[in-house]
């Protein structure tokens, strides 16, 4: 089955997915995080991508973040492809690519979903059982969202500012959304839907995506359709 091409849309929110090849591990170290973070704030800067949200999981990586240019996205990925492989490789005597095949990407509908889909991603060390509470786990943007510890790689998106009418305001009433866990439907939505690629939000909003980028943007119905 031939695959749809990229979302190429500017400014509109994407959930990305790096997962490490056959499962294996892309972080070994502290430092290995610290590196990786390094490279994605250094990419996104050049590549005019704005971070809203992240987490570094020992085998997989979520990122949150808005276009400013189409090609965005995948720059920046590309720009982490080099860099950061190339550390690895070097510090662990490997070769080739780290990551399992293409990213994984979906567009959301910021206004409904990016809060959400937010939480989902700062939430994954606590599904994983890595740790007990989102602010126990060092890397990922919880402490910059939920606590007001700034971290000058992330831009507020326009639902967070909406929050509060400071800093401190906006990241108190963040953290108390986290008072209400993620149910297991919205969890499996937002990872359905970016694994296969099918945009994050109601029917009106995939109908102006699909007008946008020219490629279907969710999944088509199954079986066969009824005869007239």
């Amino acid at each position: 089955m031939a695959r749809l091409p990229r979302y190429s849309i500017i400014n509109q929110p994407q959930h990305v997915i790096l997962q490490g090849r056959k499962g294996q591990s892309v972080f070994h170290q502290q430092q290995d995080y610290q590196y990786f973070h390094d490279c994605l704030d250094a990419a996104a800067y050049n590549y005019n991508l704005k971070l809203h949200a992240y987490v570094l999981m020992p085998d997989h990586v979520h990122v949150l973040a808005t276009p400013g240019n189409a090609d965005s996205v995948s720059r920046v990925v590309q720009s982490i492809g080099r860099n950061y492989v190339q550390y690895f490789n070097e510090c662990y005597d490997g070769s080739g690519t780290l990551w399992e095949g293409r990213y994984r990407a979906t567009v959301i509908d910021g206004k409904h979903y990016l809060l959400t889909c937010s939480r989902y991603i700062e939430l994954n060390p606590v599904r994983n059982q890595l740790v007990d509470k989102p602010q126990d786990y060092h890397w990922s943007s919880y402490a910059h969202n939920a606590l007001a510890q700034t971290d000058e790689m992330f831009t507020a998106a326009n639902e967070y500012r909406k929050l509060g009418d400071s800093a401190a305001e906006c990241a108190k009433a963040y953290r108390k959304l986290f008072q209400a866990k993620l149910s297991q439907q919205q969890v499996q939505e937002i990872t359905d839907a970016t694994v296969k690629g099918w945009v994050l939000g109601d029917s009106k909003f995939v109908r102006k995506i699909e007008k946008l980028s020219g490629r279907r943007a969710s999944q088509l119905p199954k079986g066969r359709p009824r005869g007239s």
